[in-house]
């Protein structure tokens, strides 16, 4: 747009658009960055005034203000009203806290326990389609709540605890950022507590709501002191396996098949993703540590990643999960009447093949903070795909 301030002298105003940056290169950060305003190396204002011809002057062009100058400053300032203008302050607060929760569930752990949840409900369904029933849909989607909430509880205790360690190792958490107050943050940790109790309370029985309890137990002294279990490297990994790997597989399978009306019993393929998850949480437990290896140093949390070192940590998390897929084959190949060959043969061997691909990838880029992110979201693929395959296996 352009503002005249005489014939002979304007004042022009190029169009300045709002651009949004790039979201943080973490794997899991989702955090949408704020409108900024792009400035060119050109100068934004422009004041051009015809020169009078030597001796002439009239009274107004001497009467006429001297031009005003634009810092960088006056910029800056210019930029802020303008993307103030078009916006409404409520929305963009709600958009903030919003974001901001989101950010504070950590949504890769949701999306693990979202999967695992409907992953072993559709395999009991799928072993006893005879009694489904469209009234139980409410209850599943119940308990899936409650799960979440389980979930943002015990990951949301951790981010209260660790703010000082988070703004080392995970400075894109919303209470590190300063995106989220500490009173905000033990507002939604409790209305989680509580809120998952009773919808588990109220519709799954003592005994379930036994083992949903003792989850959050776990979950508690794992980040809150004195207990903070997580200074304990072999504490640390043991309730984290407990928590994903047993707890969640048992519980739900037990409480879907409680829900159609049948006793608990072991069938192969649901013991097999027990021990396979099991093993599996063991190693996101210990891989989980290997960006944080610069924050856990300082404050002085002892994990394996610091005591071991980095390379030999991914190597142990890889074998591990290798000896997994080995097994896996291994079961597919002697129990052909519990299990599919033709799936669980070829898709677990891909999935080694993907792991031992993506090792020697962390391994050639000599461990950089970026491939050990590349890594570690990697392994948290590879634990959805299990779940993804199980229900056919």
């Amino acid at each position: 747009m352009e503002l005249s301030v005489s014939p002979s002298s304007s004042l022009r105003i190029p169009a300045i658009t709002p651009l949004r940056s790039s979201a943080s290169s973490h794997p899991w950060n989702g955090r949408g960055s704020k409108p900024t305003c792009q400035c060119s190396a050109s100068p934004y204002f422009k004041l051009s005034q015809s020169s009078p011809s030597p001796g002439a002057s009239s009274p107004k062009s001497r009467s006429r203000p001297a031009p005003r100058r634009y810092n960088g400053k006056n910029l800056i300032q210019a930029c802020a009203r303008v993307g103030a203008a078009g916006s409404d302050p409520i929305l963009s607060k709600v958009s903030d806290f919003k974001d901001a929760c989101w950010r504070f569930l950590r949504p890769h752990t949701i999306r693990g326990t979202a999967l695992g949840s409907f992953s072993l409900v559709a395999r009991a369904l799928i072993e006893n389609s005879h009694l489904i029933k469209w009234s139980l849909l409410l209850k599943a989607f119940s308990g899936l709540f409650a799960l979440i909430c389980g979930n943002g509880y015990i990951v949301g205790i951790n981010q209260i605890y660790d703010i000082g360690i988070d703004k080392v190792n995970k400075p894109y958490l919303p209470i590190a950022a300063g995106d989220l107050s500490i009173q905000h943050a033990w507002l939604l940790v409790i209305f989680f507590a509580v809120t998952g109790l009773l919808i588990v309370a109220s519709n799954f029985g003592s005994f379930i709501t036994s083992l949903y309890s003792l989850g959050l137990f776990l979950g508690t002294i794992y980040s809150v002191p004195p207990f903070r279990m997580k200074r304990f490297p072999v504490a640390a990994f043991l309730i984290i396996a407990t928590v994903r790997g047993f707890l969640l597989n048992f519980g739900v399978y037990h409480a879907t098949r409680a829900a159609l009306g049948l006793p608990f019993e072991w069938s192969s393929p649901v013991a097999f993703i027990t021990s396979f998850v099991s093993l599996f949480a063991l190693v996101i437990a210990i891989t989980k540590d290997l960006p944080d290896v610069e924050g856990d140093r300082k404050f002085q949390i002892s994990t394996f990643a610091t005591k071991l070192g980095v390379r030999n940590i991914a190597f142990l998390g890889s074998g591990l999960l290798l000896l997994n897929y080995v097994a896996a084959i291994v079961a597919a190949v002697y129990m052909p009447q519990a299990f599919r060959r033709s799936l669980m043969i070829p898709a677990h061997s891909i999935l080694a093949l993907g792991l031992i691909f993506q090792a020697w990838v962390l391994e050639r880029a000599n461990y950089t903070k970026e491939a050990i992110a590349g890594y570690y979201r990697f392994i948290w693929n590879l634990f959805y795909a299990e779940y993804i395959i199980f229900p056919f296996i």
